[in-house]
């Protein structure tokens, strides 16, 4: 099995692409390809911008897409709402294939240093991924509240049990 995980966030140091990488290290025997969104930084979508032509990290985008058995996001919340770099990302590929996701199983995820563990995004992203519109498999989602008490960089992994046995629990679930 192949794993495209992210954290939906530029951030070099993002507390979202380590809760992805520590939910796609949980799966034994798969190769996984942790993606930076600063690799598919691209001009701000607009229709003008489009008719242009589109950039070529949106291409590359899907093709990693398509190479996946299952994809991992973690959502970043700035304001409530997704972090500017994934939804610009997910704007130009939606208008290259609207399907962006093509019928992949697709895990939903988000953290915050806060008690509300991004639950505003999270939301969003599954009421947006639930819709058939984008070819998501919704599989399930988690959210991560208080990162920085509940999570060791160090080790890379939750270390709240209570949180770490509901991760598993609903990754126990997966199966391509």
């Amino acid at each position: 099995m192949k794993i495209i995980a992210f954290g939906a966030s530029n951030h070099r140091k993002s507390i979202n692409k380590q809760l992805a990488v520590y939910a796609a290290s949980l799966f034994k025997n798969a190769e996984v390809e942790i993606l930076d969104l600063n690799d598919y930084e691209m001009p701000i979508y607009s229709i003008e911008r489009q008719e242009k032509g589109f950039p070529e990290e949106a291409n590359k985008f899907l093709e990693k897409v398509d190479s996946a058995d299952l994809i991992i996001i973690s959502f970043a919340e700035h304001n409530g709402s997704y972090a500017v770099a994934y939804k610009n990302l997910f704007d130009w590929a939606s208008r290259i294939r609207m399907k962006v996701y093509e019928n992949k199983p697709v895990l939903l995820l988000a953290t915050s240093p806060g008690q509300g563990g991004a639950q505003s995004v999270l939301s969003s992203a599954v009421a947006s991924f639930s819709l058939p519109y984008y070819g998501a498999k919704l599989l399930g989602s988690f959210s991560l509240p208080d990162f920085y008490d509940n999570f060791d960089e160090e080790k890379g992994q939750i270390i709240n049990n209570e949180f770490d046995t509901k991760l598993k629990e609903i990754l126990s679930h997966v199966s391509i």
